[in-house]
């Protein structure tokens, strides 16, 4: 049975993508069977795999979810694109934006994405859902589909001070829906930690949550390279195979492994 790790952080921009891209491709160079699931209406996880233009995809995770709440059958494989880096993605587009507002109003509305990837979690090692940006439905289902959760999070003080909403919806979803749901971490990204201000951001984190939870030891650090990426449609070992960001997703992937 795989292990469902949710990307999770309201905050846009502090580098949620471009952390699934290249923790799963990490993942995947170990030997691991990795979905990459984009839950995000925008599509910036399937762009960043090199499909520029998601809305031209006919089935997505729109599509799948769909068919869940209809209860029609679904195909093991449906809507699921391999990437040549040796991932799987079930890719979004706008409609997930119309799908959001579905679930509204349905049954069990938490819960459609978890029934979803049990039909197909029996595939894979590792399934990484890209969360939007955004504590709306498709975030809580999410968390309700996943074991565990990692947080990126900026050297910024504004991303600190936004922890603390996130940590209420992710206990509210363990007190109510995913009594297993445990955070594997927090995550720096995008870090210069040469300036004082950076080094003062992380050590407030540890000081704040350090006793609670997990602060990776890896610190992603902030690089033209790694936005470079997303533009590429390929992960940052082949991108910059030698540089600094490479590195650092080479030693998160060992960390979440391990």
């Amino acid at each position: 049975m795989s292990k469902i790790i949710a990307i999770c952080n309201q905050k846009g921009g502090v580098g949620k993508t471009v952390t699934t891209v290249n923790l799963g491709i990490g993942l995947a160079r170990q030997g691991k069977r990795v979905l990459l699931v984009d839950v995000d209406a925008q599509g910036s996880l399937t762009a960043s795999l090199g499909y520029q233009h998601p809305d031209q995809i006919e089935v997505t995770l729109s599509t799948v979810l769909g068919k869940v709440i209809e209860e029609k059958p679904l195909l093991p494989t449906e809507g699921i694109i391999h990437h040549e880096e040796g991932v799987d993605l079930l890719p979004a587009n706008i409609d997930l934006a119309a799908m959001e507002v579905t679930l509204v109003n349905i049954m069990s509305r938490e819960t459609i994405l978890r029934e979803y990837l049990n039909t197909v979690r029996d595939q894979y090692d590792v399934i990484l859902l890209d969360c939007c940006p955004s504590l709306g439905m498709l975030t809580i289902n999410a968390l309700s589909a996943a074991d565990t959760v990692i947080i990126p999070m900026m050297a910024h003080y504004l991303s600190l001070k936004g922890m603390e909403q996130l940590m209420r919806t992710i206990a509210r979803v363990k007190r109510q829906i995913n009594p297993g749901l445990t955070i594997s971490g927090i995550l720096v990204t995008m870090a210069d930690m040469r300036t004082t201000y950076s080094q003062e951001i992380v050590e407030l984190l540890r000081d704040s949550y350090g006793n609670q939870l997990k602060i990776f030891d890896t610190i992603i650090p902030r690089s033209i390279r790694a936005a470079e990426t997303s533009a590429e449609g390929k992960s940052i070992f082949l991108h910059d195979p030698s540089g600094k960001v490479s590195a650092a997703y080479e030693a998160l992937t060992l960390e979440v492994a391990s």
